[in-house]
């Protein structure tokens, strides 16, 4: 089948299929005389379970691992379960952080008049990162890509 009814298939978009072709996630298909691309059920299906493991949250790394246990008939389930919880772990975190973000930016947001004035403590905390001596309201943690542990491709459910 052809990339379009791949993606269908899938539920991976076209695009991102050529990505994980081009980054070796998934292997190079075979070519039709024409040259394209043309997917059996077993590349669909291996698509699928890319697609599951994104949903969930797993980066393209993380995803080389699973499927290299999902290949492996000889894996133990211990292997699949520990890298399973490692990723709860991080997920846990991730959603601390997202709340304390959260929390931070709805005191900035209780202690704005939200008038007509230009005073704003929000602008304030935000135009106050990082210079020394700023008047940074006390007591409440630096977030964002410098401030939190959220690396480059972790951000945000980004992969």
């Amino acid at each position: 089948m052809n990339i379009g009814k791949a993606a269908e298939a899938s539920g991976v978009s076209a695009k991102m299929i050529r990505y994980y072709e081009s980054i070796g996630l998934i292997q190079k298909v075979s070519r039709t005389d024409a040259g394209y691309r043309d997917y059996s059920d077993n590349d669909v299906h291996t698509l699928r379970f890319i697609r599951r493991a994104r949903d969930l949250g797993f980066s393209v790394e993380q995803m080389i691992g699973l499927l290299a246990l999902w290949r492996d008939r000889d894996r133990a389930s211990a292997d699949v379960k520990r890298m399973a919880l490692e990723h709860v772990k991080e997920l846990e975190r991730k959603a601390r952080e997202i709340t304390e973000m959260g929390k931070a930016l709805r005191h900035l947001a209780d202690n704005c008049q939200g008038n007509s004035r230009p005073d704003c403590p929000i602008i304030n905390e935000l135009s106050a990162r990082g210079e020394p001596g700023s008047e940074r309201i006390k007591d409440r943690p630096r977030f964002g890509v410098a401030g939190s542990k959220l690396g480059r491709t972790q951000r945000f459910g980004q992969a």
